[in-house]
């Protein structure tokens, strides 16, 4: 009974938190406009990262993530990354073909594995509210904590594969230039996201000089 307790208030945080709008939903629907995957092999990108994160968050990571100097370092190369991807997309839109855009490059594996390895809002999140979730589901046993990281990643993979789907819909309904506005401004989210990391970065390296 405890253990199912345990995991229903583990889902409801989880959907919380995988629902909030951020890079990883501008790239979804960015990507999702072409082809109808694209959320679920962006889900897959991000359990990469995310199921050995979660073992090592139990065994001392997350102190180790919440340090000054690490955080500016993956919002700093997080950034980057967002900008050259935003970018791409833009360009993308401009030039008015949907199949030579520079951002497609990375795919949706690896775009979902990037965007989590580089994002420091999504680590920071792992490093305290993720460590109560799998502290505590630990202490319920291995069976628990097992069960906890599947239903976390599943809320990922359902919500991020339903932006995909239904981004690809509406790019079938919806072609010509709602496309290319939908394009471009997931671009421009991503390039918004990309200079926010860079300037956290950025204020938190120069707190610790």
């Amino acid at each position: 009974m405890k253990t199912a307790v345990f995991l229903l208030s583990a889902l409801v945080i989880s959907l919380s938190g995988v629902m909030a709008p951020g890079a990883v939903t501008a790239a979804t629907i960015g990507q999702g406009a072409t082809r109808k995957y694209a959320g679920v092999l962006i889900a897959v990108g991000h359990g990469i990262i995310e199921f050995p994160l979660m073992f090592f968050i139990i065994l001392g990571f997350g102190a180790i993530i919440r340090s000054p100097a690490a955080q500016a370092a993956i919002g700093l190369i997080g950034g980057l990354f967002l900008l050259w991807m935003g970018s791409g997309m833009i360009r993308e839109v401009v030039r008015r073909n949907m199949h030579a855009g520079t951002y497609r490059k990375s795919g949706p594996v690896l775009t979902g594995f990037l965007l989590s390895a580089g994002n420091p809002y999504f680590l920071l999140w792992w490093a305290t509210v993720g460590l109560k979730l799998a502290t505590d589901a630990r202490h319920l046993g291995w069976t628990a904590f097992v069960l906890f990281t599947i239903i976390h990643w599943l809320c990922d993979l359902v919500w991020l594969g339903l932006l995909g789907f239904v981004s690809f819909g509406g790019s079938r309904v919806f072609r010509g230039r709602l496309k290319q506005v939908v394009m471009a401004v997931c671009g421009g989210a991503l390039v918004l996201f990309g200079v926010r990391f860079i300037y956290s970065a950025g204020a938190l390296w120069l707190a610790t000089v």
